[in-house]
């Protein structure tokens, strides 16, 4: 995949797991489980940033590891260095054979990146050998937690400027090379507009731009000069930093170059701020320059802008007309994480039905959900109107009525006639085979614009949002009950990690 950064390794990424998952692995192959299927899913518990949505991302970062998924010699060596606290191997040689065939067999239904998703909805579902889906969970969450967290970022900051055009120029600040890329993916699929980082572009085909920095201005003996001499260079890429001394008097130099490569029948494309009140400096800078016959240049500003200092400054008339965003974009500054978890809903022998399972907690939002899901929208007039969660087995073809799983008193009939639907998750592998088609990027950042449209506009404010409606389908909502009552009762309220009903039928 030429879009990936798997390349960039130029070996086996099999080993990106906790080593428990291998631990684990070990144990169900040792006690003859390795025939168990399994089906787990992928999902967060709170939406990011106190927000109103979440933007699905990174599943084409998910296929890319998965097509290339193999234990190779060097990961079997290393792995049979690994002892435990008697300073024996800590696994035995038969199971490095075993691992050495691995592959990826099972199925997956994921949710498309630029998706609008919400908590407890699956973005992923994996079914297949217990053994494997175990091994695939750390590796999972790492490849979509980060990218969704920085698209729904991305996402709100695009909200925030209006479909003014926001650049992502975040490498510098980002974690590391794996940070910094995913980073510029992820904020072009939230709708950023372009990237200064240039491998990026290169890897990615994310249109990339950029201006100059103080020290340009600075290795030259006047400010004036600097501009000249970037002029001269990129006479049809001229935009100024103007603030390296005095902001205003930055904008009159900018002002004069400009007319010189008016008179060299170029144009400058406008003046960057980079600090200071950016409001009344974009006003000042805007009278200037429509005054002298500039009004087409754009106001380009930066400095730790994010969507709340964004919207402030549309708020007060700043006249910016392009937002650059690096460290609050890329770092994901007031919540660096995405809770994405990885839960274990059923398990069956070969042949033999499907047995539900469920983590049960002292606290309700803890409390995993039983079954084989499926997310299924209902919407009406392009408006999306609610989400039910529930079980494949389950027809919902004529629609549904959903219960909130935290709140069991705030419940919705979804089965008016005027109302049309269609499920999030859709086929990515079938027996180990993949069977999804990758969108292009630009086709994602698309996605996510149209799907970020079909929402009321409630959910996307910053402050108090609106919280559209998800809900468990009311059968399997019940069986989760059931299931969390039957295991009380047994353990005289004791909560144990998991239980299960035997007597599901696939």
């Amino acid at each position: 995949m030429a879009r990936s950064i798997y390349h960039l390794y130029g070996h086996s990424l099999s080993l990106l797991t906790d080593l428990y998952q291998l631990t684990m692995s070990y144990g169900y192959w040792k006690k003859g489980l390795a025939d168990k299927e399994a089906v787990f899913h992928l999902f967060f518990r709170r939406l990011p940033f106190h927000g109103g949505f979440t933007i699905a991302a990174g599943l084409e970062y998910a296929i890319d590891f998965l097509e290339n998924f193999h234990f190779d010699a060097s990961d079997l060596a290393y792995l049979s260095t690994l002892r435990d606290a008697k300073n024996e191997p800590l696994f035995e040689p038969a199971f490095f054979d075993y691992l050495s065939t691995l592959s990826f067999t099972g199925d997956i239904d994921a949710v498309p990146e630029g998706t609008v998703v919400f908590p407890y909805e699956p973005l992923m579902r994996i079914q297949g050998p217990l053994i494997l889906c175990q091994i695939l969970e750390s590796p999972m969450l790492n490849l979509i937690n980060f990218p969704s967290l920085i698209a729904t970022k991305a996402a709100r900051m695009c909200i925030a400027a209006k479909d003014e055009p926001v650049v992502e120029f975040g490498v510098r600040r980002a974690q590391g090379v794996d940070g910094a890329l995913t980073a510029s993916r992820s904020a072009y699929i939230g709708g950023c507009d372009s990237t200064s980082n240039v491998l990026a572009g290169k890897i990615f085909g994310i249109p990339v731009k950029g201006t100059h920095s103080h020290s340009w201005v600075m290795a030259f003996d006047d400010e004036k000069e600097s501009f000249q001499a970037f002029a001269e260079c990129f006479p049809n890429n001229s935009i100024f930093l103007v603030d390296t001394y005095d902001t205003i008097e930055g904008v009159k130099k900018a002002i004069e170059v400009g007319k010189w490569l008016r008179s060299q029948g170029k144009e400058m494309l406008g003046i960057r701020l980079d600090s200071g009140d950016l409001a009344y400096l974009s006003i000042r800078a805007r009278n200037m320059l429509d005054a002298e016959g500039f009004q087409k240049a754009q106001i380009f500003a930066s400095n730790e802008l994010d969507e709340t200092l964004i919207s402030e400054l549309k708020n007060q008339g700043a006249k910016i007309t392009m937002w650059g965003v690096g460290t609050n974009l890329v770092t994901a500054r007031d919540q660096p994480a995405l809770d994405g978890v990885y839960k274990l809903s059923a398990l069956r022998s070969p042949g033999e039905p499907w047995k539900y399972k469920l983590k049960l907690s002292e606290q309700m939002i803890k409390i995993s959900n039983p079954g084989i899901h499926q997310v299924r929208r209902f919407y009406t007039n392009k408006s999306n109107i609610a989400d039910a969660i529930y079980d494949v087995h389950t027809d919902v073809s004529k629609g549904c009525s959903i219960v909130d799983p935290l709140d069991p008193t705030r419940k919705k009939n979804l089965m008016s006639p005027n109302l049309e639907s269609y499920d999030l998750l859709q086929p990515i592998y079938r027996k180990g085979k993949l069977v999804y088609s990758l969108p292009g990027l630009a086709d994602i950042r698309k996605k996510t614009k149209t799907e970020l449209d079909g929402f009321q506009v409630g959910i996307k404010r910053f402050l108090n949002p609106h919280q559209y409606v998800v809900g468990m389908e009311t059968s399997l909502y019940d069986l989760k009950v059931k299931l969390i009552n039957e295991i009380r009762n047994k353990t005289d309220d004791h909560f144990p990690h998991e239980t299960s009903n035997d007597n599901l039928k696939a």
